[in-house]
């Protein structure tokens, strides 16, 4: 087993179907993407011990003790730190061992992946079990964020490889897995713990240990269906950019992870990420609410604000936010192929500032669409918005080749995620402090969100500075003729000739139904989470 998570023998001989890395690819990102769709555990879990009801702990409970308490209910804010700790978790842990998997090759990392994801589901089971929040922290929070790190990165640069004629399609296909992944799971968990729930138990204990077992048969069938290609490898017919159209954005050349943090394209491009991530994920984290407090009865024809309405209006306008906020995700899922497609055509630094220019003033309109009662117009917004968001994370990768080269784009892009984890913090910090603020100045609850979308828009400002200042990366920082063909060595890498014998099936041609079967067993739970998604959509229309 040991021999065959070896990176040389993942190397693919003549004939590989490079059509098979995507679905592979895939595979890991749609179970690491539940993180993304944890919140949907919250409310069981805080009934955890009285079921039909919370039992609260007393005032003298602090956060510390709720650790290990075991006669009352966590709280919903407690809980919500396992989600803190996943992205923090997965920014970290990509940075720190990004260079690793460059040397032992993507395979393996795929495989520690699946580990620490599914072993710390199987923790956090434990942890619910004997009701110790702490496991659950160790459990899916610091294991399972390594394991979302590693499966996160895992199949970047080898993708990048692959399609070195489309790049961003290619992470494009593979990104929109982790956005898509909350799609399918979130679903899943509800028919779970359904099924699992009796008079004494909220079944989440069981619902983790099941799903924990489903994404472990899924990540490692993705983990062992990866391929590296040989190097020099590149497709038939395809004649590479920099031979016949001089592009001085797409280098030729490769800059070392160690080098990056001294490079000043490095720290833009890290800028460029964090104010389109901050911008978006703080709507994310307030759709909902947002939606609600700002159109109030409008929502259900109903002349009212949304203090005025009462309890059944409040749950026939909860109803109304759920397909909304089940729509943003579909936007930033399909964005993140559609924009990281379309990369490939205009450049990615044009995408960039289509980003930041078009989110600005998207931004800047919604609180007049918001005064003026202006729904379908607000709703197109921030949809789009949210589409641009999930874009910047699948153009990113290919923009990181560009600049720095194919040969560690995988720990480069590891390093980059500290700006995925920083946003993290803070656009939810800027959207709720902001709300908070407003409301406690008397503002109506219909405009606390004005002030924030001028905030928001600031921040695309920041970014598109950045990006515009973004200048091809100088001689110094690449890697000579030695010190590449060193790190080759390092990164068990091998020619075409070598490829022809040390790879697992020396002629690893592949039958093209292969290729489909391999597509059909992630579409179709794919298809059966848009299904789900599409279900909760419609009631936004109706």
């Amino acid at each position: 087993m040991l021999d065959l998570l070896d990176k040389r023998h993942t190397v693919a001989g003549r004939g590989f179907n490079r059509w098979l890395l995507p679905p592979a690819a895939l595979a890991i990102h749609l179970c690491i993407g539940m993180a993304y769709g944890f919140s949907v555990f919250w409310l069981p879990l805080s009934k955890a011990i009285g079921i039909k009801d919370s039992i609260p702990c007393g005032a003298d409970v602090g956060f510390f003790a709720e650790l290990f308490v075991t006669s009352c209910d966590w709280k919903i804010s407690t809980l919500g730190w396992m989600y803190t700790l996943f992205f923090v978790f997965l920014g970290s842990s990509a940075a720190l061992w990004g260079g690793w998997l460059e040397h032992v090759g993507q395979r393996k990392a795929g495989v520690v992946s699946a580990l620490c994801w599914c072993g710390g589901m199987l923790l956090s089971a434990l942890g619910i079990y004997t009701h110790q929040f702490w496991l659950m922290l160790l459990g899916s929070g610091v294991i399972g964020g390594i394991g979302l790190g590693l499966g996160y990165i895992s199949p970047v640069s080898t993708l990048i490889k692959w399609f070195p004629d489309k790049r961003g399609m290619a992470t494009g296909m593979a990104i929109m897995g982790f956005g898509g992944g909350a799609m399918i799971g979130s679903p899943l968990a509800a028919l779970l713990m359904k099924l699992f729930a009796t008079e004494t138990d909220v079944g989440v204990m069981q619902t983790f240990i099941v799903m924990a077992g489903i994404y472990f048969v899924f990540m490692m069938a993705g983990a062992l269906g990866y391929r590296i290609p040989a190097t020099g490898w590149q497709p038939e017919g395809w004649i590479p950019p920099a031979k016949h159209i001089k592009n001085d954005m797409i280098t030729t050349h490769h800059v070392h992870v160690k080098n990056v943090f001294k490079i000043k394209q490095f720290w833009l491009l890290w800028g460029v990420l964090c104010m389109n991530v901050s911008a978006g994920i703080g709507v994310i984290g307030m759709s909902s609410p947002m939606l609600q407090e700002v159109f109030g009865g409008q929502l259900i024809g109903v002349a009212k604000t949304y203090s005025q309405l009462d309890k059944t209006e409040l749950a026939s306008i909860a109803a109304i936010a759920a397909g909304f906020t089940a729509l943003l995700s579909l936007f930033n899922i399909g964005g993140r192929f559609f924009w990281a497609t379309l990369s490939d055509k205009l450049g990615r630094k044009t995408t960039f500032l289509v980003f930041f220019v078009l989110g600005a003033l998207l931004y800047i309109s919604v609180p007049t669409s918001a005064m003026t009662g202006n729904t379908p117009l607000f709703v197109a917004a921030l949809c789009i918005i949210l589409s641009m968001y999930g874009g910047g994370f699948a153009t990113v990768p290919a923009y990181l080749a560009d600049l720095f080269g194919t040969q560690m784009v995988g720990a480069i892009h590891g390093r980059l995620l500290t700006a995925w984890a920083t946003a993290g913090v803070l656009g939810p910090v800027i959207v709720n402090y902001m709300r908070d603020y407003q409301l406690g100045l008397g503002i109506p609850r219909e405009q606390v969100y004005n002030q924030t979308m001028m905030i928001l828009a600031g921040l695309l400002g920041i970014g598109l500075v950045c990006n515009l200042l973004i200048r091809p990366v100088a001689d110094k920082w690449f890697m000579t003729a030695d010190e590449l063909a060193e790190e080759k060595r390092l990164a068990h890498e091998h020619d075409r000739e070598e490829a022809a014998g040390e790879a697992i099936d020396g002629d690893t041609r592949i039958h093209p139904a292969v290729v489909y079967l391999a597509w059909t067993l992630v579409g179709m739970p794919l298809a059966w989470g848009i299904y789900k998604t599409l279900m909760n959509v419609s009631k936004f229309f109706v």
